[in-house]
């Protein structure tokens, strides 16, 4: 027979149906309310114990058939299903972002103490630059979004268990739990690492959701880049502050156990050291720090040994390669650390240095190795596709965007001024070429120009 779906909190006490069965089982065990759960559930719960017991009996074959069907079933279609009637949490980022509630790690990353729903935990120190880098690890695994799921270091694939795993958490919480774990900050205290929260207390399936904060876009503040789990997978998007829809009502919060240091292998230093600790004859501290933080944003390649404390060539091809992810030129990308490079690699911002070959012709892309098949249609820099920016070329770009069938995001032109829409026509064409992370970040680079017009 076909499970009905029913609107009602409290299912009816007489109904034999498995879907009854089950909504009276899981309101007698719901959140209580010191959790996150419902108030409407806590009134509820104690008159339903009883009720089930007598539910069950009436039900018995029904509800062990879908209870094995339940177990069996494959599909992430299925487990969501099964865990919606199992009263989980939904958002309405789209309409269609369940999370479920607090629980322990599940699978090969089960280990350590259980969840905050049992214990009180020990929180383990995490750095800005750890935070992010456990988050761009799912975001280049494109973990995939699920309730049910759970992702092979025992984190939840849906919006609380990506945060959960980024913070380092021992368990698996939600919108409910995770200020626990933080304290509340303003908005333009804001730093990579730290989240935005709604939590809605009397409907927690009305907008709850969690994003991770990697940094302003540009100076205005109005927009950030922001990790998350939403569907179809886990995403790195430039996004308004605070979200797209319940705006007003999310919360910053800051990691409770964050420790000083600026990286995972990083030193505690904070500020940029000076100039003079780089370069060639320097040997110090600062420039183990340095390869360090270099080797953790992709220039790993660079050091056949090391890092160490003296400047060698490694050093300063890992620094340049960094530089040119940024889109710097001439002497911002000359090999040697300034102000600018060490506050990106110390806050874990900025764009990683590119792998080789790997055709990410987004932002942070060299294209090497890809000649042009139009000498016309060379690509004439980054800095030319920035917010701010107003030039012949970026009205250029978005006539072929249009062209290419990538215009959607205009309301009207394409035009000469850099703008969001431009971006995220970018964005769009750069997934088409099946690129992620990184090289789909919406800011053009020498490959995206040459798929483009050539």
């Amino acid at each position: 027979m076909t499970v009905p779906a029913f609107e009602e909190y409290v299912p009816a006490i007489d109904c034999t149906c498995a879907g009854c069965a089950a909504q009276r089982r899981t309101a007698a065990s719901a959140l209580p309310m010191r959790y996150g759960g419902h108030p409407a559930a806590h009134g509820a719960r104690r008159a339903l114990v009883l009720a089930t017991a007598a539910g069950v009996v009436l039900s018995t074959g029904v509800a062990e058939a879908a209870s094995a069907t339940s177990t069996t079933g494959t599909t992430g279609a299925t487990d969501d299903r099964a865990a919606e009637a199992a009263g989980a949490v939904r958002t309405d980022q789209g309409g269609d972002s369940p999370q479920g509630g607090p629980g322990p790690l599940r699978g090969g990353g089960a280990s350590g103490p259980p969840s905050s729903t049992t214990t009180t935990p020990k929180l383990r120190k995490s750095s800005r630059a750890d935070i992010i880098n456990r988050a761009k690890k799912w975001v280049s695994a494109d973990v995939p979004y699920s309730m049910v799921k759970y992702w092979s270091d025992g984190y939840r694939q849906d919006c609380s268990g990506f945060v959960s795993m980024a913070w380092n958490l021992p368990g698996n919480e939600w919108t409910g739990s995770l200020a626990a774990f933080g304290k509340r900050i303003a908005r333009e205290e804001l730093q990579p690492g730290d989240i935005l929260l709604f939590h809605n207390p009397a409907d927690p399936s009305k907008g709850s959701h969690v994003t991770i904060f990697g940094g302003w876009t540009d100076y205005t503040h109005t927009h950030y880049t922001a990790y998350e789990q939403t569907k179809p997978h886990t995403r790195k998007k430039t996004t308004p502050m605070a979200y797209w829809t319940n705006s007003g009502s999310y919360v910053a919060y800051r990691y409770k156990a964050l420790s000083g240091g600026n990286g995972g292998s990083a030193s505690s230093v904070k500020g940029f050291p000076g100039a003079g600790q780089f370069g060639p004859g320097a040997s110090n501290k600062y420039v183990t720090q340095l390869g360090r933080m270099l080797t953790d944003r992709g220039g790993k390649r660079f050091y056949k040994v090391g890092p160490g404390p003296g400047w060698g060539d490694a050093d300063r091809r890992a620094t340049q390669a960094f530089q040119k992810a940024q889109g710097w030129k001439g002497k911002e990308a000359d090999g040697l650390p300034g102000p600018a490079t060490w506050r990106l690699l110390a806050n874990g911002t900025g764009r990683d240095i590119p792998g080789t070959g790997s055709g990410s012709g987004g932002g942070g892309g060299t294209g090497a190795g890809h000649g042009e098949s139009n000498p016309g249609s060379k690509f004439p820099g980054r800095g030319y596709f920035r917010p701010g920016q107003s030039n012949s070329h970026v009205g250029r770009l978005g006539k072929q965007l249009v062209k290419k069938g990538f215009g959607k995001y205009y309301t009207s032109g394409p035009g000469p001024r850099w703008t969001e829409a431009d971006r995220r026509n970018v964005e769009a064409f750069q997934r088409a070429q099946g690129w992620r992370g990184g090289a789909a970040d919406g800011y053009p680079g020498p490959e995206t120009w040459r798929r483009l017009f050539g």
